[in-house]
């Protein structure tokens, strides 16, 4: 399929280049000792990815560790509560060991990290999805693990903080700025560069300089290659749409990844939070312009002298002041549309979620449901995939305390 002169036939051979790019998007900006360290990484993934000894390996850790593949539910009564016949689907992927979809590329970093032959990961988390599944693969493959996390996610996140420190590994409370995810981000950077020589930075999503977004991509597209075809089963067909949150973007990569060649819509939903001030919200993509952040090209949001703005979600794993390059190139193309949904939109959709399906989304994955009531009301007929990207037990003390029991 052609779309805006691209081809996706072969899109993934081309995309990203040789250096790193999806279009004017993505490459590596970073200081030069540190760009030898990437392009060991990248030297070291390009070989190992066409390993069959690799590919079997990850196979059977996704298989009998991980608990592959996820199912594909059909949201019976969600969608009977809209009332129009559409027909509302998830893929399950808080059914994934440890709750996300995290584990998908953490178990392959980790893997990575055994063969270059390191003995520490390092890694950021905002939600605390990401720093439990690092921690799980460190714990399953024998490696150190630090883990770096904002003084304000180490407060909403508990369990999942909990959760790390059982599986050994050391969290290191950050205390600048916000306190979120983007300074986790800055002090595991920080971390990395005096310690790449024994260690590999696990970076959290399809952010970061290349190859990391490429490499997450990869790791990730098994979510859409499972979904594609356990849809078709199920259903004869393809979904007309499907639906991801995007913060940096993984689970909505890993989705896109299995469709982007067919005649499906795409939307990815960022975070609409209070409203559309700057610093109410974390939708980069929908508000934001091209710059440079965390060693890579994307579009952000930006503060008035140009440096990135502060940002707001009630979502932790969301409230990022970029999204993943891959994700800019979708949208400039068009073969993505990026929408937004709201705090109150998402709090609705994580309680009737639960209260229809017995099911518990995390906050993240409950934009992409909210969107997706949104966007079936919209439509006459037809089918819609949401990509449940985690589980909400993590969050639930957090929405009793702010929104109680409805």
């Amino acid at each position: 399929m052609k779309y805006n002169n691209i081809d996706f036939d072969t899109y993934f051979k081309n995309y990203p280049s040789q250096d790193g790019y999806f279009g004017k998007y993505g490459g590596s900006y970073i200081p030069p000792e540190l760009q030898t360290a990437m392009d060991e990484i990248t030297e070291a993934y390009n070989t190992i990815c066409k390993s069959s000894k690799f590919i079997n390996e990850l196979r059977r850790i996704r298989k009998e560790f991980q608990g592959r593949p996820t199912p594909v539910s059909h949201l019976e009564r969600l969608s009977d509560s809209i009332g129009n016949g559409v027909q509302i689907y998830a893929k399950r992927e808080d059914l994934n060991h440890t709750g996300a979809h995290k584990l998908n590329h953490c178990m392959g970093e980790a893997l990575l990290a055994k063969y270059m032959g390191k003995k520490k990961v390092i890694a950021e988390t905002g939600a605390g999805q990401h720093g439990v599944a690092l921690a799980t693969a460190a714990a399953y493959f024998g490696l150190e693990c630090d883990i770096y996390m904002g003084a304000v996610d180490i407060r909403k996140q508990a369990p999942n903080v909990a959760r790390m420190k059982i599986l050994g590994a050391r969290v290191i409370e950050v205390t600048d700025g916000l306190q979120t995810l983007k300074e986790a981000v800055d002090a595991a950077f920080a971390a990395y560069c005096r310690e790449y020589k024994e260690a590999i930075y696990c970076i959290g999503s399809v952010v970061g300089p290349h190859p990391f977004p490429m490499m997450v991509r990869d790791f990730q597209s098994v979510v859409g290659i499972e979904a594609r075809e356990q849809f078709l089963e199920m259903t004869g067909e393809l979904p007309d749409a499907i639906v991801a949150c995007v913060g940096g973007g993984s689970n909505a990569m890993g989705l896109f990844a299995g469709f982007l060649n067919d005649p499906v819509t795409i939307y990815g939903v960022e975070p609409l939070g209070r409203g559309t001030t700057l610093g109410d919200h974390a939708a980069s993509i929908s508000y934001g312009e091209e710059g440079v952040m965390h060693g890579f090209n994307s579009i952000m949001l930006k503060d008035e002298n140009g440096e990135p703005a502060p940002v707001y979600s009630v979502a932790s794993g969301l409230d990022y002041p970029s999204s993943g390059p891959e994700h800019a190139f979708l949208h400039d193309i068009g073969r993505v549309k990026y929408d937004v949904a709201s705090d109150e939109e998402t709090i609705d959709a994580f309680y009737a979620l639960s209260r229809l399906e017995g099911i518990i989304p995390a906050i993240e994955s409950s934009h992409a449901v909210a969107y997706a009531i949104k966007l079936a009301k919209q439509m006459n007929k037809g089918s819609i995939l949401v990509n449940l990207s985690g589980r909400g037990d993590k969050d639930m003390d957090y929405i009793i305390e702010h929104y109680g029991i409805r």
